[in-house]
């Protein structure tokens, strides 16, 4: 009898398979890496046109109105809510341990440093990022920054760093704001409804709240602000001049500035500890 051998079909596309498979994951960290260094390269060229885009103050300044007094309607809404909710939550859970006077001190801790910054730069990624990027996006599809080149005029320095500009210093403006209108949202559940005393409510906030704790809220979102500014203006820049580029670099931003916030504030509130 003949001994039966078995193929050995199978085994060179199982290699195969592996070596794709390998090769793959090669190429999409490879990807990852060179999309690093081209975000990298760009804040260098974008940092060096900030101090002469400061020669025409008009455009930042419009910019931080674009980007921040138009984002002040949601800011407040959202940030009155979140109080709301706050102030419902940590009562509830303040009460099993007899600590409703505590409220306060949880609900500015809360806000000013994780809430206030994280969900400010959520937001104006969703609004002001996403505005920034088509808009810097359309001008590359009509041939406005090409023309802008050919008449020797640098579109990053007038057209990017303003807008980068504008939401560096809109964002740790707009988490102010939302801290203060959460704040407030937590004091109306929490005097108004639960009964606490407002004196007990406020002296327990200025007693725990400490510089520190407001420094770390505001390193936090300038950090916050130049990433989504920077997202948005460089997917904005680099966007294919079409229709449906400028629509996937919009939602790249979004997707993006999303994840690297949540990183970033990991990262920072491990450094603060």
């Amino acid at each position: 009898m003949h001994e039966h051998k078995a193929p050995h079909g199978p085994i060179p596309r199982r290699r195969d398979g592996r070596v794709s498979s390998l090769s793959q994951r090669r190429s999409i960290a490879l990807d990852a890496v060179a999309k690093v260094g081209a975000v990298a390269l760009f804040l260098v060229r974008l940092l060096g046109q900030c101090i002469p885009a400061l020669v025409r103050p008009q455009l930042i300044i419009r910019q931080i109105y674009n980007a921040g007094a138009r984002s002040l309607v949601i800011i407040m809404l959202c940030g009155l809510f979140v109080g709301m909710v706050l102030g419902l939550q940590g009562y509830q859970l303040l009460q099993r341990f007899g600590s409703e006077s505590a409220l306060g001190m949880a609900a500015a801790l809360g806000l000013i440093k994780e809430l206030g910054p994280v969900l400010t730069a959520l937001l104006f990624a969703g609004r002001a990022g996403t505005s920034l990027c088509s808009e810097i996006g359309l001008m590359g599809a009509t041939d406005q920054l090409a023309a802008m080149e050919m008449m020797a005029v640098d579109p990053v320095r007038h057209v990017v760093a303003p807008r980068f500009l504008g939401g560096l210093i809109a964002v740790p403006l707009l988490a102010a704001i939302f801290s203060c209108v959460g704040i407030y949202g937590a004091q109306l559940i929490g005097v108004t409804m639960m009964r606490i005393q407002a004196g007990t409510f406020w002296s327990q906030m200025q007693s725990a709240v400490g510089l520190r704790d407001v420094n770390e809220g505001l390193i936090k979102s300038v950090v916050f602000g130049a990433a989504c500014s920077l997202l948005a203006v460089y997917e904005g820049f680099h966007a294919e001049p079409t229709a449906e580029g400028v629509g996937l670099a919009t939602t790249r931003t979004v997707v993006t500035s999303a994840v690297l916030v949540l990183l970033l504030d990991y990262m920072l509130t491990a450094a603060f500890l």
